[in-house]
């Protein structure tokens, strides 16, 4: 009887959990057994491993091999169990030194001819191997991927030969670099937009505090074009940010080329989108490019919806009354938590999701704004404007306005403004608003007079911070407040509407 061992990973959200690939070769009848919760992508590792290994003129000993995915408890799916199975089979061959093959983790995909083709979620496997202390062997293609996880030992093959050659030492695989930072999307800029200065600084304000920001307006204003251009106003993201985020692509399998992600992501889900499109688990709208999802295989985004891959960027939601109630409920769970558990996971570990909503709303100027959304939809918004139309005759008479560089500059003079209070993890905004007694007053007053209640309140408080930080003020000024009130209440709304 011979045994061998190799780690590999099973993915809950975005954590990589270890799983121990064990392997017994024993006599008996020829068999070739796969157990401990495997689905059947697993299942058939044991046709593609065959194969593989006949490719290179190799061939399973006629005995009783066993294959044991541990923990037994936990389910395993995907075929990226394919390559630590044939390196555990070949160590327990004694083809490959057990020692030497107890060092790494593995994770990847084997073709019938024994070349190892790309997976998902390298990245974080490769960081969860750094935790374990070991090196990660993966497909030849995503060692730039695996190298953004750091002091980790990379061995990026492109097949399993090269592979059985390296261990054996007639070659050499060399570590690979880094693979680079994506480039940034194109972006439309602001200066092609004429007048709606109302709806142009609505994009500011939720650009410099992370507000989630409400278009209300007839078919055709110009909703969906504001919302495009808010993505080039958001700063680059921070190395930590940058990591997480590519980290979700990753397990999707939406890391383009395995070049990490500086750009704040920009997500559009189709307007009929359902629960499983928003929290995760695969949906018939991501099979299609032009939807802004660039894969053709549902398959590869089993792990990740909509909300999850906007994380940190923006998430545009569009014609909420075409979404299903389990669709509207689950969209207001992940912008009220910031984290999204998918119902698929039975229990797993939750996904970021923490996107900058907007949200654009079809309403007629005889229709109440408070008619196309739910109330405690509404409520989630810090922002709402109305976006009216600019007649033809007239567009040509408005400026254009300033560009989205200049914006950007604010923003992020407001944000970097903003960075102590939010490092301090205290309330510090409302005590800063509240310093002021005419500002006081002034949001007493309209509580009274407007029924607000108190998470409205604190909603105008936070965007009235965000304007004094754009206007460069230490403290809130009645100015600033009757500026965040107006984007507030929602009659005024729809009075500039009509």
């Amino acid at each position: 009887m011979s045994l061998a061992s190799i780690r590999s990973f099973a993915f809950s959200g975005i954590e990589a959990v270890p799983v121990d690939v064990q392997v017994q070769i024993s006599s008996g009848l020829p068999a070739f057994l796969v157990v401990g919760l495997a689905d059947k992508a697993v299942g058939e590792a044991r046709e593609r491993v065959r194969a593989a290994l006949s490719a290179m003129g190799l061939s399973l000993p006629p005995k009783r091999v066993l294959i044991n995915l541990a923990p037994a408890d936990l389910l395993k799916e995907g075929s990226h169990f394919d390559l630590p199975i044939a390196l555990a089979i070949l160590a327990a061959m004694e083809v490959l030194p057990r020692e030497d093959v107890g060092h790494y983790a593995a994770i990847g995909e084997l073709s019938l001819d024994g070349t190892i083709t790309p997976v998902a979620g390298v990245l974080p496997a490769a960081i969860g191997a750094g935790e374990l202390e070991l090196g990660l062997i993966c497909p030849g293609s995503q060692g730039g991927e695996a190298a953004w996880a750091g002091n980790v030992e990379v061995l990026a093959a492109p097949n399993l030969l090269c592979l059985l050659n390296h261990f054996r030492g007639t070659q050499v695989l060399e570590p690979p670099s880094t693979a680079g930072i994506a480039a940034p999307p194109p972006a439309p800029d602001l200066a092609h937009v004429r007048g709606m200065e109302t709806a142009r600084r609505a994009l500011e304000i939720a650009a410099a505090g992370a507000h989630n920001l409400m278009l209300i307006g007839p078919p055709g204003a110009g909703k969906s074009m504001l919302a495009a251009r808010l993505p080039g106003l958001l700063p680059d993201l921070l190395p930590a940010e940058a990591l997480e985020v590519s980290m979700i692509h990753s397990v999707a399998g939406m890391l383009d080329g395995g070049r990490l992600l500086r750009r704040p992501p920009f997500r559009e889900p189709h307007h009929a989108s359902s629960q499983a499109a928003i929290a995760g688990g695969g949906c018939e709208f991501q099979r299609f490019p032009g939807l802004n999802t660039g894969k053709l295989d549902s398959d590869q985004c089993r792990f990740a919806g909509e909300a999850a891959l906007a994380h940190r960027g923006v998430l545009l939601i569009g014609s909420p009354g075409s979404l299903s109630v389990a669709a509207l409920e689950e969209f207001g769970s992940v912008v009220r938590s910031g984290r999204v558990v998918p119902t698929w996971s039975k229990g797993g570990a939750p996904i970021p999701a923490d996107p900058l909503v907007v949200m654009t709303v079809d309403a007629d100027r005889s229709v109440d704004v408070h008619d196309p959304v739910p109330g405690r939809l509404a409520a989630l918004f810090d922002l709402a404007v109305a976006v009216a139309p600019v007649r033809p005759e007239a567009r040509r008479h408005l400026s254009c306005g300033e560009p989205t560089s200049v914006v950007a500059s604010r923003v992020e003079r407001a944000r970097q403004a903003a960075c102590p209070r939010r490092q301090a993890g205290t309330d510090r905004q409302r005590a800063a608003y509240l310093e002021d007694p005419a500002a006081a007053e002034l949001v007493a007053d309209a509580a009274a007079r407007f029924m607000l209640d108190a998470g409205q309140v604190a909603s105008a408080s936070r965007v009235a911070r965000t304007i004094a930080d754009l206007a460069g003020s230490a403290a809130v000024a009645p100015r600033h407040v009757a500026e965040a009130l107006s984007f507030r209440h929602r009659r005024s709304v729809a009075s500039r509407a009509a």
